[in-house]
């Protein structure tokens, strides 16, 4: 499950708004009712695009066109938070790396080499949850 702050209030596809910025979270751990933030390496960001706009693996990965990648930069490891209107990509500030979720976080314009891993989401009672791991080690 992944929620938005410490309180563990679960997210909904509708709480991601459509080409707005990135939210970041860290998943939440039902077991333990905490959200894993013990290490930076787990935060991710959501970002929600038309779902029409994704291929089929990146629709596959999604809810309603919400997807989920780590927030970790691969260039230098800062924390990736921006939403860049005209481009519809990711932002890293740290040194203007930017990665297109619609094809699954490749890398759009450098320096970083390496796409942003990604984590497929599902809907369970109505919530997202993390249906997998991360698709690689984050950050760099």
């Amino acid at each position: 499950v992944t929620t938005r702050d410490d309180t563990g209030t679960p997210l909904k596809a509708s709480d991601i708004k459509l080409g707005g910025k990135p939210l970041l979270v860290y998943p939440f751990d039902i077991d333990t009712k905490k959200p894993r933030s013990e290490s930076r390496l787990n935060k991710l960001l959501l970002v929600r695009v038309d779902p029409k706009d994704l291929s089929e693996e990146a629709r596959a990965r999604s809810v309603d066109g919400v997807l989920a990648f780590s927030a970790v930069c691969t260039h230098q490891g800062c924390d990736v938070t921006e939403w860049k209107v005209s481009e519809k990509t990711l932002l890293c500030f740290c040194h203007s790396s930017q990665f297109n979720p619609v094809n699954n976080g490749a890398v759009a314009v450098g320096p970083a080499t390496r796409a942003l891993p990604s984590c497929s989401l599902a809907e369970k009672d109505g919530v997202l949850v993390l249906a997998s791991g991360l698709s690689a080690k984050p950050g760099v």
